[in-house]
C-alpha cells in the first residue's frame, strides 16, 4: 500500500495517451511551460520597473499679490 511502483506510473501515462492523444498532450504541457515563462517574466519587470516620482506642483511665480478696490481704500 505504499508508494506506486514504475509500472503504476507507465499505466497511468498509457491512458492518458489514449484518452487525450500524444499531440494534445504535448500541446497542453507546451502552454503550460509558455505559462510559466510568462509569469516569470512578468515577477522580473515588476521589480526592475522603477518606481514613479511623486507628482510635483509648480509653485506659482513670485509676484505681487493683486489688489482690489477694498484693499485700494483700506491703505488710504
Amino acid at each position: 500500500m505504499g508508494g506506486f511502483s514504475i509500472w503504476h506510473w507507465l499505466i497511468v501515462l498509457l491512458v492518458v495517451l489514449i484518452l487525450f492523444g500524444r499531440g494534445r498532450v504535448s500541446e497542453i504541457m507546451g502552454d503550460f511551460g509558455k505559462g510559466i515563462k510568462s509569469f516569470k517574466q512578468g515577477m522580473t519587470d515588476e521589480e526592475t520597473k522603477p518606481a514613479a516620482p511623486p507628482a510635483q506642483i509648480p509653485a506659482p511665480p513670485a509676484e505681487a499679490a493683486p489688489t482690489t478696490e477694498a484693499s485700494k481704500t483700506e491703505q488710504k
